[in-house]
This record gives C-alpha cells, structure tokens and sequence, in this order.
C-alpha cells in the first residue's frame, strides 16, 4: 500500500531525490499524515500502532521504488542515482488529544506515534552508534544479524545460542570482521514542557528525545521544537537486590525548530481584520486608540501611564538589523527596560502582566537565579560534557523578565553584558566552544540600595555599574513620596472598583488574547524612519551630548540606537510602517522621563496617570520639544498637518483650557 502511494503523491519527489547530486549523506521524504490518512485510513493506522517497525520498512520501501523509477525514467541527459541513505519523515499529525500532546506523555502513551511540543534544555555531543552487527556460529557456520535494543540503552544483546532454525545446539557465536559496519549518527536532547503551556503551580516535566541520522544537530538549547515520533521505553543493566531504573524516552523521527512567536500563537485573518477595523475606526483619534491598548496592560494597577507606555514598546520591539545591513555587526532591535522603584509601586505587576502576554517568555528573580542559570551551564554525566540552557537562552525570541535584579550578585550581572547587547553567550567550558543566541527584551525591576535621593544620579543610588545601565534603553524611576491627592485616588480605585485610565467602561478594555495576537503581530512589522524623524532624533542626541548634566555612560553611541529602536516600537504600536515625527516626539519624552543624571529636571514616573485628552497632550509636547530643539520648520509642517485633521491649535486656545491640558500631562510634570 505505501509503495502504491508513493507512485501517486510523491513519484515528483522521488526523482528530484534520484537526480540530485548533492554530496549529503541522507536524504528524507517528508509525508503529510493527513494526506496520507485521508487517502489510505488503514495505512494511517498502521502507523500509529506499529511505527518503529513500519518506519522500518517504509525506508526499504523508497529504495525499491527508487529503482523502479530508475528504470522507467531513463534519462540519457541526467543521471539517475539510487540513494540508499533515505528516510520516510511523517510530519503534520492533527491537533487532537489523542496525537498531540502539550503535556509530555505518560505510561500509558507507550508505542504510541504522537506530536510533542518543547524547549530544548540540554543537548549531548553527537556520537557514532553501531545499530547492528553480524555473528556466525562457529559449528553451522551460519551468519544472522544481531540488532540493538533501545530499550536497554542501545545495547547489543548477542544470544545465548545459534538462533539457527535448523535447531544447531552451538552456542560460540563469533562476529565477522569482513562484514561492513553499521554505524549511524546519533544524538539525544533533553527536552521540556513549555513553561506558558503547564498549569498554575505544575512544576515543568523533562524528557529525553533520541535523534538519528539526519536529525542530528538540527537544533540547540532554548530552541522550540516540534517533534513527531515514538514513545519508548528503557533501563539500565539489572542488578541483583536493586530497584530497576525506568525512564520513558521519544524516539523522534521528525523535528522543526519554531522560535518565532507567530508559530506559538496562530495569527488569523480574522484577527488582521479585526485590527485593521480598529485603527481605522479610531484614525480621527489616533492617540486615544493607543492609550486604550496601554490601559489594557496590567488594568489592576491604577495609573502608571509612562511604565506601561514603556512596558508596551518592549513588547512591540524594534527592528534588528542583520550582520550584512550593519557592515558585519548585528544591531539588536529588542528594547531593555528597568524599573527602579519603593517597594508596592507595582513593578512586579507590570513584568508578570508582560510575562504572560508574550507566548516565549521566562519569569525568574535575582534572589534564586545565578550565573549559570541566566546564561548557560556545563553539566558532565559520565566521561561526556553537554550544555543545558539558562534563562536568557530559553528566552531567545521573546522576554526574560528578572524581578529583584539588584538581589544578583555583582559578577552574575557582569555575564549578561553580552547577551544584553551582542544577544548572544559565547561558550567555552570544559572543551566546549561555542556561541548561543539570546535575542531576547529583558525587564527588569529593582529597589534602591536604601531612601532614593534625587539629587544623585541612578548609579549612586541603586549601585549598579553604569556598563550594565547603558544596555538598557530605558530606566525609569518610580519613589513613594506620600502624595495626599496620589493616596486619596489610588485608595477609591482599589476599593471602590474604579476604572483604570480615562476610560470609563472597562468592557472596552482589550483581554489578555486580544494583546498577545496583537502584539505577535506587530513584532514582525519593519518600519522606515522618515527624514523629518532622522532630523528629530539626531539633533535630540547632539543636545544631549552637549548637557551639562550629562551621563558620559549614558549619553553614548547607545543613546541614540536607544532613541530609534523606541521610535520603531511606537510606531509598531500605532499599527504603521513608517516612523513619523510623533513616534520620535514620544521616543524623546521617554528618554526625559528616563533622565538619570541627578539634574533637576529627573521625573519620578510613579504619579502618572492618564491624560483625558490624548490628542492634545500630545501636541502640546510636540511644541515644547521641537521648540527646545529649534526646529521650527519642522514644527510648522507638523502643525499644518494636525491642523488638517482638526485638531485645535493649543496657543489658540483659551489659558482655562490651557491650564486643563497642562493639569491632565502630568507624565511630564515632576513630583517631589
């Protein structure tokens, strides 16, 4: 029935197979499950409960195919070459209990053909395993093949005696040293459930996947697979008076690494619509929509306009620029932030809410987390090294959220520099030498050493050396300062149910999965800075460059990546392929509120709450910004701009008015 088969669905594959002249060892046929179940349910079935020895046949089955095509295609021009090296792979199982599992197998699931979804945790060197050898009995000088049994760790159990049908009594086996050996490539990983996708409280399952031939260093820790293959079985030699040591292992016989996170989360077209339908409903009032999607982030917390604002771009990103765009060098596109703050300002809140929206996130605190376990640990389990990922390394793709950062030890802060900024941890441990991406945002969230004092720049108060600080690109600074008015509105929001924000109906508010297919959506969106942005951002930088007050750590090169890598996640944000004026003018006001250099224009960001006209905060912004940097052409063009979208000039406005915008902007307004 296979051989049926493959004549019909994939008699083009199997001649591309024969024709090609690549120098690979194997070469694999890869079979849609549906399709082959769709056409021949009984072959299906047959899978999925015998696979190993069906698989088995299935690749004795394409060599004589192969050769039957040979002979029916002679092609005097190409030359026909039978790869015995080939393998069936049985891909796209269906989404259903009984063949997909988020939850790793259990005893029950023995022999049984299934899907699994992980993270690779661990990798061990790739090695050379003998799957079979060839004995003859010394007496009926007959040869057989002795096979190894994965259930014993791939040992070779030779026989007591002649397996000879014949009934031979001879019992010294000998193996041939003429014979070919029978050696393939072989490699296990450890594998582990995916921490969004195990229950409350569950702690994480591992386990142990067995690779061959072509699947070998396919993958490497903190990638997620999707594997298709066999449970399995094994143990150790048994020992006289001990317990036997039984563990479950997966035999795979296809794998995908999927470190994107649209391959965590399924982005419809419906959902596409549906956004398009939203920005286009709200394009009179563009900065009110965006405040409606920054309300929705972590909704129990009153206020904090600018740390959600900030929180909000770190999940939407940037854009990376790749090695051969950057002259050899890859520029990071991921935004870092770090929220420093009295203790109750809601920093914890924020990185478990980001936690949860981004599906490839990993949530550790500095109190339990070390060196080892942020970047990458050598384990030696035998005579053999291998590597076992740590936190940023899991994280590749998505977010590390690290809550009390100032509890590491000041030389497990000085590992992550490079996966910080070159997202990346190069290795060399115990003879291992290698390089690990981490393309991941880190958030982080931590208290000052003791009272914060304003008049000291962030690295006298929190004692974090400004190399560590630089890498991120936003630090902002939330103090308890006893204000009256602030308690007497957060303690009516808490136990009176108030709304968050300026919105009064919190059905409007966007859910938890309405953000995470949002926002896996925008990050795979690469905008282009305009030349009026270009103009914004540098002379913004050359200002600052030029402060009294200045950061020389802070005020580097970074500075302005920083800037354009917020700019781009604004304008992400906003659901748009270009990076106006308005996302550099929010990019700016950030970086103001992340001012740390002790001037006295800091900000303290925790007294931020919602401005009840978007609009017009934003433009009264934009004024005083393009005014200090003296861009008055620039000014103009964007006032003839919103002017054209009826939005009322602020200076033509009443000083009643004036004094309401200027009442509702306190995110730029400072609290001491």
């Amino acid at each position: 029935m296979f051989e049926e088969y493959l004549y019909t669905y994939h008699e083009d594959d199997l001649l591309n197979i024969l024709r090609s002249e690549d120098k690979k060892q194997h070469y694999s046929l890869t079979i849609n499950f549906l399709t082959l179940f769709e056409k021949n349910a009984k072959l299906g079935e047959e899978i999925l409960e015998d696979s190993i020895n069906l698989l088995e046949q299935f690749d004795k089955d394409l060599i004589i195919v192969q050769r039957v095509l040979k002979k029916k295609y002679k092609d005097n021009t190409v030359k026909l070459r039978v790869k015995k090296k080939i393998h069936t792979r049985i891909t796209a199982l269906p989404l259903c209990p009984e063949l997909h599992r988020t939850i790793f197998p259990r005893n029950e699931d023995i022999g049984s053909f299934l899907r699994v979804n992980g993270t690779v945790v661990r990798t061990v060197l790739p090695k050379l395993l003998e799957y079979k050898k060839v004995y003859y009995c010394s007496k009926c000088k007959e040869p057989f093949d002795v096979k190894i049994d994965y259930e014993q760790f791939n040992k070779l159990v030779v026989p007591l005696r002649c397996p000879n049908i014949e009934g031979c009594p001879g019992t010294n086996l000998k193996p041939l040293k003429d014979e070919d050996q029978y050696i393939k490539d072989y490699q296990e990983i450890k594998i582990q459930e995916q921490i969004g996708k195990v229950g409350l409280g569950a702690m994480p399952r591992s386990m142990w996947v067995s690779l061959e031939d072509d699947l070998v260093d396919k993958c490497k820790p903190g990638d997620d697979v999707i594997i298709c293959g066999t449970v399995i079985r094994r143990w150790n030699q048994t020992i006289e008076n001990s317990y036997i040591d039984i563990e479950l292992c997966f035999r795979a016989n296809h794998l995908i690494v999927c470190n994107d996170q649209q391959s965590a989360i399924m982005i419809t077209d419906e959902w596409m619509h549906e956004f398009e339908k939203f920005w286009e409903d709200n394009k009179n009032d563009l900065f009110a929509a965006r405040d409606l999607i920054i309300a929705s982030i972590s909704p129990q917390t009153y206020g904090l306009y600018t740390a959600k604002l900030a929180v909000a771009l770190g999940l939407a990103g940037g854009v990376q620029r790749s090695a051969s765009e950057s002259g050899g060098t890859r520029i990071r596109g991921e935004t870092h932030l770090l929220l420093v703050g009295d203790p109750g300002t809601g920093k914890s809140q924020l990185l478990k809410f980001a936690w949860k929206v981004c599906p490839r996130s990993i949530f550790t605190t500095g109190v339990g987390s070390s060196k080892a376990g942020l970047t990458v640990a050598a384990f030696r389990e035998g005579s053999e090294w291998h590597l076992e990922a740590g936190a940023l390394v899991l994280a590749d793709g998505g977010i590390c959220c690290v809550d009390e950062f100032g509890s590491l030890r000041e030389d497990d802060r000085t590992a992550i520099h490079e996966a910080m900024e070159q997202q990346s941890i190069s290795v060399a441990k115990a003879g291992l030498v290698c390089k690990l991406d981490t393309r991941c945002t880190v958030m982080a969230a931590m208290n000052p050493k003791s009272r914060y004092n304003l008049n000291l720049s962030i690295t006298d108060n929190i004692k974090v050396a400004s190399p560590l600080l630089s890498r991120f690109d936003l630090i902002l600074i939330l103090i308890d300062t006893k204000n009256e008015e602030w308690e007497k509105v957060v303690s009516s929001y808490v136990l009176q149910g108030k709304k968050p924000g300026a919105h009064k109906n919190s059905t409007t508010l966007w859910s938890l999965e309405k953000l995470q297919h949002y926002f896996c959506t925008i990050r795979s969106m690469t905008p282009e800075t305009t030349e009026d942005a270009n103009i914004v951002l540098s002379k913004y930088y050359w200002m600052q460059r030029q402060s009294t007050y200045r950061n020389p750590a802070r005020t580097s090169v970074r500075f302005l990546e920083s800037l354009l890598r917020l700019s781009q996640a604004h304008a992400k944000l906003m659901f748009r392929n270009q990076v106006l004026v308005q996302d550099t003018i929010v990019a700016v006001s950030l970086m103001e509120c992340s001012n740390d250099d002790g001037s006295p224009d800091s900000i303290n960001t925790l007294y931020t709450k919602f401005p009840l006209c978007p609009k017009e905060t934003y433009i009264k912004e934009m004024e005083r910004i393009l005014k200090k940097l003296g861009l008055d052409d620039i000014l103009e063009k964007e006032m003839n701009l919103w002017c054209n979208t009826s939005v009322v000039h602020l200076s033509d406005t009443t000083n009643t008015s004036l004094d309401d915008v200027s009442k509702q902007n306190v995110c730029f307004k400072k609290f001491r």
